[in-house]
């Protein structure tokens, strides 16, 4: 049983297409399928079969994709334990993830890590919640945030949580709510709201404040980057909820605790089983939570 093999079928299974297998391995289309056939023939079983205008894998596929992950575990340990018989923690990892967590912790992980042998590769991606989860298919560790215990569709990955950061509602300087110690969601009726687009967390406290008012916000603009929103926040132009530790102070905003709904999110560190085995990784995820522990 071929390893290669084994590893064709679990992406197969997590990417989807074979031309998404393809692109991820700067394959052809044609080669990946090659690749398959050759596999059905040295363990003589169908692995795919037609859908549609797709090949999905079947029940002898699954069972392969699904053992492809217990052996690539144990491959990874068996690597780590013999890489630390002789050597100190070193190599590559990658990192991508929502900017504002990585504008936190990565320049103080790149510090600690300056003479340690690992190096890191950086990219920062901000996507709806349910689409960090395949980003851990091309990178060590993604770099997420949730309001819930794990991002939607991380389900077999390990979910490691770095930082625990409440949400503050940003108001102009000069608005009738700057000078509160506090809000709570009754405080908001009627204001203009500067929100995210739907399927981003910071939505669903928007939701609850909804909720529990039982008023709609006026949402004039949904846009994902902080930066825009400080921005047009202190322009006037409305409220918006902001990270509390990775926010910046900005002439002209003002940020104040929410109460009354459940405002917090937390950051975690996505990573496939076997990637995590790596003691490079395991070093870095160390780190990752020792920063998270000290943002403030």
């Amino acid at each position: 049983m071929d390893v290669a093999h084994l590893e064709l079928l679990r992406e197969l299974r997590d990417r989807g297409t074979i031309t998404a297998v393809a692109e991820a391995d700067f394959r052809s289309p044609s080669a990946v399928s090659q690749q398959l056939r050759t596999a059905e023939r040295q363990l003589g079983v169908r692995l795919v079969e037609p859908d549609g205008r797709r090949l999905r894998l079947t029940a002898a596929g699954r069972l392969l994709a699904d053992g492809a992950v217990e052996v690539a575990g144990l491959l990874a340990r068996l690597q780590r334990d013999l890489d630390l018989l002789h050597h100190s923690p070193a190599g590559q990892v990658s990192i991508t993830g929502l900017p504002s967590a990585t504008e936190a912790l990565i320049p103080p992980l790149l510090q600690q890590l300056r003479d340690s042998g690992i190096s890191i590769t950086l990219s920062d991606d901000d996507v709806a919640e349910a689409d960090y989860a395949g980003r851990a298919a091309d990178h060590d560790l993604v770099l997420a945030h949730s309001l819930a215990e794990t991002p939607a569709g991380a389900e077999g990955l390990l979910v490691q949580m770095v930082a625990l950061e409440p949400l503050d509602v940003a108001v102009p300087v000069g608005h009738r709510l700057a000078d509160r110690a506090r809000l709570t969601p009754s405080d908001l009726i009627g204001e203009d709201w500067i929100g995210v687009p739907l399927g981003f967390p910071f939505d669903t406290v928007r939701i609850a404040i909804e909720n529990h008012s039982g008023t709609e916000l006026n949402v004039v603009q949904r846009v994902k980057d902080n930066r825009v929103v400080e921005a047009l926040v202190a322009a006037g132009f409305g409220c918006a909820l902001l990270p509390r530790f990775t926010t910046r102070a900005r002439d002209g905003v003002r940020v104040i605790p929410l109460t009354g709904v459940r405002a917090e999110r937390r950051v975690v560190a996505l990573a496939r089983p076997d990637r995590a085995e790596r003691a490079a990784v395991r070093v870095v995820l160390d780190a990752l939570t020792e920063i998270g522990r000290r943002l403030r």
